[in-house]
């Protein structure tokens, strides 16, 4: 069922052009970084159940992945750690764009960047869903690309994962937040790539104390953490909830549309970036196991 990559690529690049990061750019000006502030605040409920002894405090910053996703990630570390959520991820962008120092040439407004986020909310956690940027869409990156320069797209990206780390501490203070590095899946098109990016994920969480989700082996198969597939074996879970199983006479599901490889959202991608509108197994799968990495060290 799968379409030719040459057909996949062209039509990724069309879709992920104001949504996304694939390998080659889309043959378009990135959008006007926003005026007004996009960070949504959701709060828990009163709720008269038990509870963690102090519920904790949840920011989530990223590129398209996290914008289809903050609804989902939200729903979850509400209902199972009666976390304060807040999320504030922009599409196409990478970690230099929630730099401090950048806003002339960042796709992330001056109120939105990580650090400004941790001196205002106070998070326990910050977490950072990155793809990893690597055709140069946002300005901050210089125009240093993947397939131009693998050697300096590393260096610039793991210099950036460093000045991040450091702003977000800074910011903190006696009360620095954890950091939450969320691994990505495969990749077909540059799959070493982003088993060096998550690598680069694990040495800087590893430096600065932070912690690492492995939500990428969550979509990827159990025979390769690196081998993209566009359908998965359903969970216990899904089977129990047939709009997350989406092909029950097999026993599989879906975690691709056959339009984008890249994205999880089984709806349609669109030039105005939203969280995503349907049930997806992709996005709670990778939700799901941040909420996991959250509640075990705030256990």
């Amino acid at each position: 069922m799968r379409k030719p990559w040459v057909v996949g690529v062209l039509l990724a690049g069309v879709l992920l052009g104001g949504c996304g990061d694939p390998a080659s750019a889309p043959g378009e000006p990135p959008p006007t970084a926003p005026h007004a502030s996009a960070t949504t605040h959701q709060r828990v409920p009163a709720s008269p159940g038990p509870g963690p002894r102090t519920a904790p405090k949840v920011l989530y910053l990223g590129d398209s992945l996290a914008m289809e996703g903050r609804r989902v990630l939200g729903q979850e570390v509400r209902r199972e750690l009666k976390a304060e959520y807040t999320s504030a991820p922009y599409s196409g962008t990478t970690l230099c764009d929630y730099l401090e120092g950048t806003a002339d040439r960042s796709l992330v407004p001056a109120a939105d960047k990580a650090a400004a986020l941790v001196r205002r909310l106070r998070p326990d956690f910050v977490v950072l869903q990155f793809w990893g940027n690597s055709w140069g869409y946002t300005p901050c990156m210089d125009g240093i690309t993947y397939d131009r320069s693998p050697a300096r797209y590393f260096t610039r990206y793991a210099a950036d994962a460093r000045r991040l780390t450091e702003q977000i501490a800074a910011a903190g203070g006696s009360t620095r937040p954890s950091v939450v590095w969320v691994s990505q899946g495969p990749d077909p098109i540059t799959p070493d790539r982003v088993r060096r990016v998550n690598a680069l994920y694990e040495q800087r969480a590893d430096a600065s104390g932070g912690l690492v989700a492995d939500a990428g082996k969550a979509v990827s198969p159990a025979t390769g953490r690196y081998t993209w597939t566009q359908y998965l074996p359903c969970t216990p879970y899904e089977r129990a909830h047939p709009d997350y199983c989406t092909q029950p006479g097999r026993g599989r599901t879906a975690l691709h549309r056959d339009d984008d490889y890249l994205h999880f959202c089984l709806a349609p991608t669109t030039s105005t970036p939203k969280p995503c509108p349907v049930r997806s197994p992709g996005i709670l799968r990778i939700a799901r196991e941040i909420t996991k990495t959250i509640r075990q060290s705030a256990g």
